[in-house]
C-alpha cells in the first residue's frame, strides 16, 4: 500500500450510548484525523466540537467516549482501533458527582473543597482519571488546582519536578492543559527513591504553598485539588503516599486497580478520609521502560520546542562560567565521627554543593531558581524554568545553553538535574 493510500483510509464508527472508540498510533510520523460527524462525544472529559478535525500523531492513545451515542470518523492509519462497550466512565462520573457535592458543601460553609489524591501502580491510567475529573470540574464552572507529584513523567513541567497549575478551562484534546504560570519545584531525579529525603521535603513545601494559595483564592479553595501520584506503591513508595496525604490534607483517595493498596489505605488513613476503589479502563496500555524513557524525552523536547500544532522557538546563547553558580543537591555522606555535634548523617541529602562547570554537564538540564540567596533554602524555592547545556568550552570558560527565553537568564543560581536531553534539532 502506498503512502497516499494509507492517508486515505477512512473509517466511520457508530457508537451506542456509553460506548468508547479506542485507538492507538505507534508508527513514527503517522497522522490520524478524528472528526465527530453527529451526536456528542468527549476525549478524557473534554467535549469534541462537531465537524472540527483533531489531529493525533505517533504515540497517541485515545479514547472517544459518548454518553448519548454518536458517529465519528477516523482518517489515516491506526495500529489499534476498536469499540468498547464496557468502560468505567459511569464510575468516574459518579466520583466527579461526589467531589462536586463536597464543593457545594464547601461553598455553603466557606470551607475547603475536596483534596483528592489518585493512587495506583504504574500504567493504570492515573493521569487520565485526573484529567477527566479536572475537565468535568471546569465544565461545571469550578477552578481546581492540578497537583502532580509523579517525578518520572512530568505532566506539569519537565520530568524530575513536582508542581501545580490552576485549571481554568478544559484540556485541549491534542495538547493537554494550558501551562500558564505553573508552580514547579526541582528534584532533579527520575524516581523519588534516588533521594527520598529531598522528595519528602519538597512534598511538604508544595503542600504548604498550596495551602496558602487556597486561602487567597476563594473559588479555588472551594474547588479543591486533584493530585496525581507516582506508580511506586510498595515499601518506601507507600510511605510517600502517606506523606502526600498528610502534606496536602487529603480527604478523598481514589485507588485504581489495586485491592491490596486500597485495603492498606483504608487501614492507615484518618477517619475523615474517604477511600474509594476504582477499576482501570480496559483501554489502558502498559508501557515498557524504554517507552517511559521516550515519553520523558518527548516531554523535555516539548518544553523547548512545543508541539507540532504549537511550535516554540528556543534560544541558544553562551553563558560565562563566572556569571552563574551551579549547585547539585546532596553531598557525599560523611562518617558520624566527622559531623558537627547534633547533625545527622542524612542531612547531607538535602545540602547544596557548589560544582565547578565541567564537561560532565553536557546535555544535562539545569533549573533556574527563583531564590535570592544561595543557601540551603534555595532547595525549597520554586523554579523560573529550565535550560539545557549543549556545549561546555573549558578553554573559553563558557557554557552554551538552550533556553525558552532569550538571554540574560532571569537568575544566576542554577540547580543540576540528572535528566538529560540530546537536542537533535
Amino acid at each position: 500500500m502506498s503512502g497516499d493510500d494509507k492517508k486515505n483510509i477512512i473509517s466511520e464508527f457508530k457508537l451506542d450510548p456509553e460506548a468508547e472508540l479506542r485507538f492507538e498510533i505507534e508508527t513514527k510520523n503517522e497522522k490520524v484525523l478524528l472528526t465527530l460527524k453527529s451526536g456528542s462525544a468527549e476525549v478524557f472529559g473534554t467535549e469534541l466540537v462537531k465537524g472540527k478535525t483533531y489531529e493525533f500523531t505517533s504515540g497517541a492513545k485515545i479514547a472517544v467516549f459518548t454518553w448519548q451515542g454518536c458517529i465519528v470518523e477516523l482518517k489515516g492509519k491506526t495500529d489499534v482501533s476498536y469499540v468498547a462497550k464496557e468502560t468505567p466512565m459511569v464510575l468516574y462520573m459518579n466520583c466527579h458527582a461526589g467531589l462536586d457535592q463536597m464543593r457545594l458543601n464547601a461553598e455553603k460553609n466557606n470551607t475547603k473543597g475536596p483534596m483528592c489524591m489518585v493512587v495506583g501502580p504504574n500504567d493504570v491510567g492515573k493521569s487520565t482519571v485526573c484529567r477527566i475529573l479536572l475537565n468535568y470540574a471546569v465544565r461545571m464552572g469550578r477552578r481546581p488546582l492540578y497537583v502532580d507529584v509523579d517525578l518520572g513523567q512530568g505532566q506539569i513541567s519537565v520530568p524530575g519536578t513536582i508542581g501545580s497549575i490552576l485549571v481554568e478551562r478544559p484540556a485541549l484534546i491534542d495538547e493537554g492543559f494550558p501551562q500558564e504560570a505553573p508552580l514547579v519545584y526541582h528534584d532533579g531525579h527520575k524516581s523519588p527513591g534516588d533521594n527520598p529525603a529531598l522528595y519528602k521535603k519538597l512534598l511538604t513545601q508544595l503542600g504548604s504553598t498550596i495551602k496558602d494559595r487556597l486561602e487567597i483564592n476563594k473559588k479555588t479553595k472551594m474547588s479543591g485539588c486533584i493530585i496525581n501520584t507516582c506508580g511506586w506503591i510498595k515499601g518506601v513508595g507507600y510511605k510517600f503516599i502517606l506523606h502526600t496525604m498528610e502534606a496536602f490534607n487529603v480527604n478523598v483517595i481514589l485507588v485504581l486497580d489495586q485491592e491490596r493498596l486500597y485495603n492498606e489505605l483504608v487501614r492507615d488513613s484518618p477517619r475523615f478520609v474517604k477511600v474509594v476503589f476504582l477499576p482501570k479502563s480496559g483501554g489502558v496500555v502498559e508501557r515498557s521502560k524504554g517507552a517511559r524513557g521516550e515519553y520523558r524525552d518527548q516531554r523535555i523536547r516539548e518544553y523547548f520546542y512545543g508541539t507540532p500544532k504549537n511550535a516554540l522557538y528556543p534560544h541558544s546563547f553562551e553563558v560565562k562560567f563566572s556569571d552563574v553558580k551551579i549547585f547539585k543537591i546532596g553531598a557525599p555522606a560523611l562518617p558520624d565521627s566527622c559531623l558537627p555535634l547534633g547533625m545527622k548523617a542524612r542531612d547531607h541529602l538535602t545540602k547544596l554543593v557548589l560544582i565547578t562547570p565541567n564537561p560532565g554537564l553536557l546535555h544535562h538540564l539545569l533549573s533556574v531558581s527563583f531564590s535570592e540567596k544561595d543557601d540551603d533554602d534555595m532547595i525549597l524555592s520554586h523554579c523560573a524554568g529550565f535550560i539545557c547545556v549543549t556545549n561546555v568550552d573549558v578553554e573559553r570558560q563558557q557554557l552554551t545553553v538552550l533556553s525558552p527565553q532569550p538571554k540574560p537568564l532571569p537568575n544566576n543560581l542554577l540547580l543540576l538535574s540528572e535528566l538529560q536531553f540530546m537536542d537533535s534539532h
